[in-house]
């Protein structure tokens, strides 16, 4: 009888340590889901909390709440591209190549990052953004005030479209660039 139990728990081990995907590869799953605007094959890899920080600035996510980045972030229809992926003792560090039709209208496009990736139970918990190595932040702050300027003068419904992270308001985010680019053409 105290065969079973046993053999029940060799089974349950055996078959999670065949599930247990290496970190490097969860950072790829992530960004092929990225890639790919399949926010099921993201949440697969994902923390039941994700936490992304830049600097001070932290953002702190839940499944439900990372969905709705997610889709703020697609609008732009973004395109990725791994650089390079290591795995060191306690994060994966990535260099990730974005291009955007946000980061084309800033005029940094493609941008390149180095992100730090940590875990919690095999899935990415934190996501570290350190340096983007080719960003001009001169231009892309150019670019972007004098957008923001543009629309308070001659779109008001589309004010306080840089700081809503909807996907309401990324539409509202790209149709101010349309817009824009069709005045500067006149």
């Amino acid at each position: 009888m105290k065969k079973i139990p046993i053999i029940i728990i060799s089974i349950f081990l055996s078959s999670c340590a065949v599930n247990k995907v290496p970190k490097p590869e969860q950072v790829m799953k992530y960004y092929q889901g990225l890639q790919k605007s399949e926010y099921p094959e993201i949440e697969k890899v994902l923390s039941d909390s994700l936490i992304i920080s830049e600097g001070d600035y932290v953002m702190k996510f839940t499944p439900e709440s990372y969905y709705e980045h997610f889709k703020w972030d697609s609008v732009f229809n973004p395109a990725y591209k791994i650089v390079g992926l290591k795995e060191q003792e306690n994060f994966v560090s990535a260099t990730v190549s974005v291009s955007s039709s946000r980061f084309d209208f800033l005029e940094n496009n493609p941008l390149t990052c180095k992100r730090r990736f940590y875990f919690k139970h095999g899935k990415i918990r934190r996501i570290e953004n350190l340096d983007c190595v080719d960003a001009n932040w001169i231009i892309w702050q150019k670019q972007r005030d004098s957008l923001v300027a543009w629309v308070k003068i001659n779109n008001p419904e589309l004010d306080g479209f840089i700081n809503d992270l909807s996907e309401q308001g990324a539409i509202n985010y790209m149709k101010a660039i349309e817009l824009y680019k069709k005045q500067k053409l006149k």
